[in-house]
């Protein structure tokens, strides 16, 4: 931020240097009954700029394509990534999935590793030694008192609206009028809908079948069946897939609700499943219509929770044969 005393040292500059100016056009129409130079223009805007982008907290103009981008939502490094720029400043995510782990976006990786920004706090003091002409806040979950420190540091782009998260498109397009480039968003989306519109034709058996997307935290007790407003969940509907309509938090006594056509286990192993005697005995479990995706920190998990243009490709690649064998099973 600019200080009192810089903005008085600049004001004097100005000053003088305007005095300067005046005396240097007196004394060339003095000698040679000439007219003063025209000003220069002002250099013209870049192609893009200025874009002004309407969020939760307002609207942010970003007036030039900026150079030092603080990708403050939990995923937003891979959307910057997939659009040709570096972030210099990062939110933890997954603690296995920092810049050098994430296999989908390692190619796109070309500058130096970005600082950490924080994790669950936002570190505002980390952000300003970055000096962000960007902060991108698209999925950070971030309140309005966040807004109001941060938009002091840089031009901050929040979430669309308050208490809602944006569709994986919605991130890309926002994120590509931010970096001057929405008709390369708009390739990228295209792309990975594409994908998905590939495997779903190539996977006919998908179509109409109920899906449960079950989150367990393992022992602890805790599990919870995704709504279908959940991105994780949408991976799955856009292959065509129907979400369960049970769905929140669950109890090992009503495991009898997962028993739809199709389940799919984020975050334990089978082995850990199947010693709940309840869980054991599910149709969807004995007849091997379950797919188990492991641990939160696996490759798939991971490139399910970024949900993005990069890294959906690559959890498509992972999950499609599991999602194969769960649907034609006998």
């Amino acid at each position: 931020m600019t200080t009192p005393a810089r903005r008085s040292w600049r004001r004097v500059r100005a000053v003088s240097a305007a005095i300067a100016a005046t005396a240097a056009a007196a004394v060339l129409a003095a000698c040679g009954g000439g007219t003063a130079p025209a000003e220069p223009d002002a250099p013209p805007a870049a192609p893009g700029f200025p874009v002004t982008i309407e969020h939760a907290f307002g609207a942010t103009t970003i007036e030039q394509p900026p150079q030092r981008i603080v990708a403050l939502g939990f995923n937003e490094a891979d959307f910057v990534l997939a659009l040709g720029a570096q972030p210099v400043g990062v939110r933890d995510f997954i603690g296995a999935f920092d810049e050098d782990s994430r296999a989908w976006a390692r190619e796109e990786m070309t500058g130096p590793p970005p600082e950490k920004v924080g994790g669950e706090e936002i570190d505002l003091e980390k952000i300003a030694e970055l000096q962000p002409d960007l902060i991108l806040g698209v999925y950070s979950f971030m309140e309005q008192s966040d807004y109001d420190k941060l938009s002091q540091l840089a031009p901050t782009v929040a979430q669309p609206a308050a208490g809602t998260t944006a569709t994986w498109q919605e991130q890309t397009r926002i994120t590509g009028q931010a970096l001057g480039k929405p008709e390369e968003a708009e390739q990228l989306v295209a792309s990975v809908e594409g994908r998905f519109a590939e495997a779903s034709a190539a996977h006919p058996s998908f179509a109409g079948k109920t899906i449960s997307v079950f989150l367990s935290s393992g022992n602890t007790g805790g599990a919870y069946v995704l709504e279908g407003t959940d991105l994780r969940a949408q991976f799955f509907t856009d292959l065509g897939f129907v979400n369960s309509p049970d769905t929140g938090e669950i109890s090992s006594e009503r495991f009898g609700l997962l028993d739809k056509d199709v389940l799919v286990v984020l975050g334990a192993d089978e082995e850990t499943m199947l010693a709940d005697p309840v869980f054991a005995q599910l149709d969807v479990v004995r007849e091997g219509r379950t797919y188990y995706t492991g641990a939160f920190a696996s490759e798939f998990n991971g490139a399910l929770g970024f949900g993005s243009p990069l890294s959906l490709p690559h959890a498509l690649d992972i999950a499609l044969p599991e999602l194969a064998a769960a649907t034609e099973a006998p």
